[in-house]
Order: structure tokens, then sequence, then C-alpha cells
């Protein structure tokens, strides 16, 4: 039943002794906010109705148009009839922390802040914080009065305008069903405000992120979430776009397929005061990389909540279900755990099925006689309940469990969104990984719980089982996701797959190789059999036992999303690039090698072999001021430096 109450709190006056009111003639002034280098800038604006908006600049130049800001209650409207109350003074903050799985391991970056109070006209007040740094601008809503009443919010305003004819890569968001909202459809090119087209699935609004070439190409944005604690839904965008303006939407009430969630009239967020909203995050670059690098999602994300991380260790892990989706015997679990022990994998993953399999043949305990580690699969609903969650969690580490791979979340609800804090906290606390699948994409939690090494919400190579149009598109969706999702946090895409499936790969192998040092996570699940494994010449089965999980340092040679991507990567003695072309035709490149060898004299190049699909070659070579390669088709190449 929908919930009806008088918002006391919210319509009586601020005694004036608090607030100084700003003339009428003042009501803009000072509502804007420039990045210490004065590039980004953020500026609101009221108009004479006292309807507020935005827009986003850097040099000078329009990024975001004039966008909609604003707030609809229940019982109460930010949405016009505002005036200014209180404009903070201009701070300035830093935030410097190391990241356990991470393109470049240490974040250290400066913002400017500011907060400006409004007043509407039942005289309730709202807070807009606002952020500006080197890498984009943000801003969020708040309220600081406590009271123990909970408000319910019915709509929020708030929307990016995008210029007219810009280039975007956009997620279709799926209506709620068995498997969705997953954040597992295709990027699709798209015009500023063109309709959804090309998804999968119905669907009923846009993700985040939200990917843009704006200023006639000058200038790349990237639209997210981030703060997101469990007292708001995970939000994605409307469907309904015209004009260029895509504007926020709450997490649908069926959203209820997997979980034991309530029925409801509606799924609105909902919260007691103080009440502090997520952010609303813009990412600006003037390349794509940029965007690619950026950590500003975590930047505004809190501090990480473990004292002493020192137990979180990224890693490798075998696993058996893509190679072996039907067999749960003991004997394919313990062969696959022979598969990380033979190439250093510090985990294993045992998917659905694996208790039967343990109480017949004690798996976890083979995998830890072996130095492995053992990750567990389970289902949502088991881990929803915080008791329960909690006792169970106490089990699987009681057994020698290191780590879960939960499932089946399908869900932004803010109940949902609130489980997923409870479940880094409680897995935590057992010194338990967190790996999420079917699940709402990161927004920024890998900084403040990071314990939460990896999720799915990523199309990935699971879908040679499932979607026909993968073949054709995994290529260019490859260099896509790596400016989009990959930048929300850690990206199980669990890469490596060679063997055959239902839907014929059309990459090639050292794309396919390749994958596993493209994307991000915290443990890399490598798809394949031991079999495949085994087949490898040396140079690939060393390059496996060597691969980091996590960077100490990215540099981006190549950024062009949809067509190639090229990074430069380093963790501690050891050194790559790696490319690969996401389209259906060859594509040179040429590199200074000697920019990222320093300490190396030569290189080794893994690339395509006479069967492309297949095979793969392996050179060395002197480290050259001028090497110029051939990207092939829908392929790859992973450089290694040696000495």
């Amino acid at each position: 039943m929908k919930k009806m109450f008088i918002n006391r709190s919210l319509i009586l006056l601020i005694p004036a002794m608090f607030f100084v009111q700003v003339s009428s003639k003042a009501q803009n002034e000072g509502l804007f906010l420039k990045s210490k280098d004065n590039l980004n800038k953020i500026e609101l604006s009221l108009a004479k109705d006292g309807k507020l908006s935005y827009e986003v600049t850097r040099r000078d130049k329009k990024i975001i148009l004039d966008s909609p800001l604003g707030l609809t209650f229940e019982n109460n409207d930010f949405t016009s009839g505002l005036s200014v109350v209180k404009v903070s003074p201009v701070e300035e903050k830093r935030e410097k922390y190391e990241l356990k799985v991470a393109n470049n391991k240490v974040a250290d970056h400066v913002f400017k802040s500011k907060s400006i109070i409004f007043k509407n006209k039942q005289g309730a007040l709202m807070t807009i914080d606002l952020i500006a740094g080197e890498e984009g601008v943000a801003f969020r809503y708040k309220f600081t009065e406590k009271e123990n009443q909970s408000r319910v919010l019915k709509n929020e305003l708030t929307g990016f305008h995008i210029e007219q004819n810009a280039k975007g890569w956009l997620q279709p968001y799926n209506k709620a069903g068995d498997y969705t909202p997953g954040y597992e459809d295709f990027y699709v090119d798209v015009k500023s405000g063109d309709p959804i087209s090309g998804a999968r699935n119905e669907s009923v609004g846009w993700c985040m992120p939200a990917l843009f070439n704006v200023n006639d190409t000058k200038n790349w944005v990237l639209i997210a979430e981030s703060g997101a604690d469990g007292t708001f839904p995970g939000c994605h965008l409307q469907p309904d776009s015209k004009g260029g303006i895509y504007s926020i939407a709450f997490a649908k009430k069926d959203e209820k397929f997997t979980l034991p969630l309530p029925d409801k009239e509606n799924a609105y967020p909902e919260s007691n005061l103080p009440w502090t909203m997520p952010w609303r995050v813009i990412m600006i670059g003037d390349k794509a990389g940029d965007i690619l690098l950026s950590t500003m999602i975590t930047d505004l994300a809190p501090a990480s909540k473990i004292a002493d991380a020192s137990w979180i260790v990224p890693g490798k892990a075998a696993w058996s279900w893509w190679s072996h989706p039907e067999d749960f015997t003991p004997e394919m679990y313990n062969k696959f755990t022979d598969v990380s022990a033979s190439f250093g994998f510090r985990y294993t993953l045992f998917d659905a099925g694996w208790e039967k399999a343990n109480k017949e043949g004690k798996i976890i305990d083979y995998a830890l006689s072996k130095g492995v580690q053992p990750l567990v699969w389970g289902y949502s609903a088991e881990y929803y309940d915080a008791e329960k969650r909690k006792k169970r969690f106490k089990e699987l580490a009681d057994m020698g469990v290191k780590g879960v791979k939960i499932d089946f979340w399908c869900s932004d609800r803010q109940e949902v969104i609130a489980a997923l804090q409870g479940v880094f906290e409680d897995a935590a606390k057992e010194h338990l990984l967190v790996n999420l699948h079917g699940t709402t994409v990161p927004r920024g939690w890998h900084r403040t719980w990071p314990n939460f090494v990896t999720a799915e919400a990523i199309l990935g190579t699971e879908s040679y089982f499932y979607e026909p149009r993968f073949p054709e598109k995994a290529a260019e969706q490859n260099t896509v996701l790596p400016f989009t999702r990959n930048v929300a946090g850690p990206a199980d895409y669990t890469p490596f797959a060679l063997t055959f499936r239902k839907y014929t790969r059309l990459n090639t192998a050292t794309h396919e190789l390749a994958m596993a040092m493209i994307y991000t996570s915290g443990i890399i699940h490598f798809a394949d059999s031991e079999e495949v494994f085994n087949s490898l010449p040396d140079a690939l089965k060393n390059l496996l036992k060597e691969m980091p999980a996590t960077w100490d340092k990215t540099e981006y040679v190549i950024a062009d999303p949809g067509k190639a991507i090229v990074l430069a990567r380093q963790k501690d003695n050891l050194s790559y690039i790696v490319g690969i072309n996401g389209t259906n035709t060859a594509l040179p490149v040429a590199i200074d090698l000697k920019k990222y060898s320093k300490g190396f004299s030569k290189f080794r190049i893994i690339s395509e072999g006479k069967d492309p699909l297949m095979e793969f070659n392996v050179q060395t070579y002197p480290v050259t001021s001028n090497w110029k390669h051939n990207l092939a088709p829908k392929g790859g190449f992973i450089i290694q430096f040696i000495k």
C-alpha cells in the first residue's frame, strides 16, 4: 500500500538565525565550481520560476548542455520555486589511496568541492554537493535534517543533455525477467537521442555507465553513478531520450524474480533523514583513453572499511563449467584444481553442483592439499537474509573456502543494493573474497570493500552458448567495454575460450588470450579445458603462469572504442603491451617500444599462427623505437618484454 504522511520536518521554516537569505538579484552568483586545473566546470542556474538546471564545460566548451535538476517527494517538491539559501566556501580535498584491483595501483587526485543549500516554497531545505577534478565533475543531493520518519522519493528530475548527433555507446537496460536485469546486453552504437534498438531482450531504459563522444568529437564523456550504499536503488537512464536528454530512472518494482523480495506498489527510493544520495558522475577526457583510466567512481566512494586487507590477494583460477557445463563429478573439479596447481594459479572455482561433489569426494580438502585456494558458487537467495548469510559465510570459511561467487541477483532495487553491502561486510569478517554474477554493475564498491574483487554484469564468453550474435559482435564489444563497464569496476569476462561452442567463435585465438590482459578483474577465471591448457606452447604456458591479475601502472597506446585498444601494463618487474582489433579488417599499428621497455633489451610477441582461430605464433626481437605490426581482423597481440 502506498505510504502517506505529513512531512512535518520539511514544511517547517528554518529559523533565519541559521542562514542568510541570498537576495533575488544574486540567486545565480557563486553557483559554479571549477577543477584545480581550471579545465572542468559545473555551473548551476535558477530560472525565474525557481527551476534548477546545470551545465558542464571543459575549456569553456559545453560538454553537458543545460540539463534539469530536482526531486519530487510524496509530500514535497524540489523541482520549482527554489531559492538559494547558502553557498559554502570552496574547499580542496585530496583522494590518495591504493586499490587491490586496478589499472593503476595508486589513485591520487585533488578535487574542489562546494555545497549549495536551496529552499523550496514550503521552506524545506535541500543541499547539492558539487565536486570538480581533473577527470570530471559530479554532484549529489543531500538532506541534513534528522528525522526518524521515512521519506519516499517519487522522482529524480536529473538529466544529462547530450548535443545533437553526438556518437554514443549505450547498453539497453533489460526488463525484469528470470535472468534480467543483469547488465548482459550489447553496448549499442547510437547517436544522441536515438531510441533503444539492437537489445537482446525487451528493455526499459539505458544502463550506466553511458559513453559519449561530444563537442564535435573533441571530448569523451562517461555518465555513471558512485556511492550507492543501500539507502538508494541502483539507477539507470530513461528510455525516452528525445532531444538528447538522458534522465535518471529508478529500479523497477518487478525486479524480484530471483530473490525473496516483497511485492510493492512501487520501488521508489526510501530512507529516514539525514539522507545522502548517490553521486551523479560525469567523467571527461580529451581522449577515450582518459576515460578508460579514470578512477573518479572510486575517488567518490567511501574509503576502505577493511583495516587490514593483507589477506586479499588477486589471482587466477581454473574453472570447469565453461568446458564441462554438465559434469559435476569430484573427478572433474579435481582435474581443474590440478590445472591451477600446475600453472601456479592461486585459486580454483567450484561452480554450481560443487556441494554434492564435496560430500562425495572432498574436493575442498583436495584443493587445499594442492596449495590451491577454493572458491565456491552460491545462489543469491541464500545470501539475502542477513542471519542466514552470516551463518553460511562462517560455515564456508571453516571448510577452508577462500571466496564466494554469488549468482542471480538480477535486480537494482534498493533492498538488493543494501543486501550487497551486507554481503561485502559479512564476507570480509570471515576473510572471504566476493564475486557477483547475474548482478548490477559496480559503483565504486571495490574501494570501500576491497574483498569485492570482481563481478559479471558483462556479456562474457558464456555467450558463445546462448547468443547467436555474439561471435560477430564480440571483438567490437571487447574494444568498447574497457571504456564503459570496466571503468565502473572489475569485470569477470572469463577470458580465453578457444573450444568452439554452440555459436562458433570468430575472434582469433590471440584475441581471446589478450582479453585476459585487457580486462581488469581481481580474479581471472580462465574459461577453457585442461586439454587446451596443456596443448599450448611453452611460451604461452609461461605467460599464463606469470600473468598478473592486477596492475601497478597502465598507459593507453591506442584507445578507439569499437575499433581497437592497445595498453601498456606493468606489475612489479613485469612489463607488457597488449592489443586487440575490434573490426573485420587488418589494422596497422606503429609503437615506440623503447618508451615502455626500460631495463629490457628484447621482447617476445605472441600473435596469430597459421590457423588464426586456434594457433599462435611466438617470436623474439630486439626492442626498437619503430615497431610496426598488422593487427589481424578480430585479432590481437601480446608483447612481453624480456632481458
